[in-house]
């Protein structure tokens, strides 16, 4: 991954944009192959490309050509979770004043969009527990 792969929206005067923020996000499972070894922890990097229903339509995971067979795991784990996810789509919606000063929806667009997230496994309590952090970075 890489910053220039990010796609910026800008916007006009009377555009807002809305959305783009998770409504389902299941956390990953712990790779069962791997529960008995009791790993340190891990983080894996991953940029979810979101369509314009709110639907991830690809998982790009960082460095993971150079993986090795316990990373890859963790990563096929990262994958097989966000694909589940589903966001509110992103809106950009245009709006204008009339005569009178009120303001109105003039038309409303659904786009694409990029996050990235980091996703952890590690133990507690002799238990293994995942979760993902809040973005890092957001493209729109």
């Amino acid at each position: 991954m890489s910053k220039d792969d990010l796609q910026h929206y800008p916007l006009a005067i009377g555009q807002v944009s809305t959305g783009a923020a998770p409504r389902e996000h299941p956390a990953p499972a712990y790779p069962p192959t791997l529960l008995d070894q009791r790993l340190s922890p891990r983080e894996v990097e991953a940029r979810l490309i979101v369509n314009e229903e709110g639907r991830v339509s690809e998982v790009r995971i960082a460095e993971e050509a150079q993986a090795d067979a316990d990373t890859r795991l963790f990563d096929d784990a990262v994958r097989a979770a966000a694909v589940q996810w589903i966001f509110e789509p992103l809106r950009i919606n245009q709006w204008a004043a009339d005569a009178n000063g009120n303001t109105h929806e003039v038309s409303s667009e659904a786009r694409p969009f990029s996050m990235d997230y980091v996703f952890r496994f590690a133990w507690k309590d002799g238990k293994p527990v995942t979760d993902a952090s809040a973005p890092v970075r957001t493209s729109k």
